[in-house]
């Protein structure tokens, strides 16, 4: 059972949910249909010969504001992905799991770009902006690309971590203080692209509270999209935070 944190409004928890979470914001500072680990695999197909595209090409390729109806761009590059080499878990196997949180490759691969994307607080006027305060979402989305078979491999990375992760890690950059992840589990992934996977992470924010997000990730190609989003819900007692479905279908459609 949840406890939900001690006393503070909506505004309060939307305030929370723009610092993204202790994962993300500790870099930023210092499945099949049953749910299963596996995913969703379309080709399995064996890897093809593939060059990585670059940043630079990434950087066009992620969402930008119009691409999703209420929505807009919120960050970038340099706010999400600038203290990549200082982030480590306890648990090798558990890294990727962590990187693909914090708009990072999930794989070996220099090849990325992330940003933000927020709810628009112009699609919601007058009676609407209670809604908006109420429902307020954050989704943070990492690209990144791979020569060779690296996309496949990082998949699988991914999907043995969250075997392997099941019962946490702790999270530990330049930061003094540790992030606790005390739960790993799957969940079922949207089953866009050649292949997806999702897992849900439970972070011990102390005091017996403990906040969860959802984070997929998804193959297409040599590329791989990662999804990672806060929500309101997630600061309500038994709240989980969901990754908007449209965000995921309209970055997968931009890719190669």
């Amino acid at each position: 059972m949840r406890a939900s944190p001690a006393k503070g409004s909506r505004r309060a928890r939307t305030s929370a949910v723009l610092a993204v979470g202790a994962i993300a914001l500790a870099l930023v500072t210092g499945c099949s249909g049953d749910g299963s680990a596996e995913g969703s695999d379309k080709d399995g197909a064996p890897a093809r010969a593939a060059k990585a595209l670059s940043s630079a090409e990434l950087e066009k390729l992620l969402l930008a504001t119009g691409d999703v109806k209420d929505y807009k761009v919120t960050d970038g590059d340099e706010t999400i992905r600038q203290d990549m080499s200082k982030l480590e878990t306890d648990k090798p196997a558990c890294d990727p799991l962590a990187r693909a949180s914090a708009a990072q490759p999930p794989g070996a691969t220099d090849a990325g770009a992330s940003n933000g994307i927020a709810q628009d607080p112009a699609a919601f006027k007058g009676d609407l902006a209670k809604e908006f305060e109420e429902n307020f979402s954050l989704t943070i989305v990492g690209l990144s690309s791979y020569d060779g078979d690296g996309a496949e491999k990082a998949m699988k990375a991914v999907s043995g971590g969250i075997k392997a992760c099941a019962d946490g890690f702790l999270l530990r950059t330049t930061a003094a203080q540790d992030t606790k992840v005390a739960r790993i589990a799957a969940v079922k992934p949207s089953g866009l692209g050649d292949k997806s996977v999702a897992f849900t992470l439970d972070e011990d924010l102390g005091g017996g509270f403990v906040l969860t997000s959802t984070t997929e990730v998804v193959r297409k190609g040599n590329t791989i999209a990662t999804f990672h989003t806060r929500n309101s819900e997630a600061y309500e007692p038994g709240g989980v935070s969901e990754i908007p479905a449209e965000i995921i279908k309209a970055q997968v459609a931009k890719l190669k």
